[in-house]
């Protein structure tokens, strides 16, 4: 089954922090590109974080020192770990590859 599961999303204080993590299946994992992307009600999907093969990563300017993005290849498994929480970090955040597609996607909420 080739698939994206997301977890580890809920409701936080401003200034705290979550860890999402996704799981691949279907996929040669430690050869691909992984991403994580959020929207929130009435925006379009924009691009969180992006982590390649090699372990390179790629982050957004609004999130850049506070999130971070990283790989387990035996797990199969990316993470976003969010630090210093914000409200307008509040959004449902989805995993991405190129070849599975989108995950269901996980709702973060950041209350101020």
């Amino acid at each position: 089954q080739v698939q994206l599961v997301e977890s580890g999303g809920g409701l936080v204080q401003a200034g705290g922090s979550l860890r999402l993590s996704c799981a691949a299946s279907g996929i040669i994992f430690s050869a691909n590109t992984m991403a994580w992307y959020r929207q929130a009600p009435g925006t379009k999907r924009d691009l969180v974080a992006s982590i390649t093969a090699s372990g390179s990563t790629n982050y957004a300017d609004s999130v850049k020192g506070r999130f971070t993005i990283s790989r387990e290849n035996a797990k199969k498994t990316v993470y976003l770990q969010m630090n210093s929480l914000k409200p307008e970090d509040t959004a449902v955040y989805y995993c991405y590859n190129w070849r599975l597609g989108w995950g269901q996607g996980t709702q973060v909420t950041v209350s101020s």
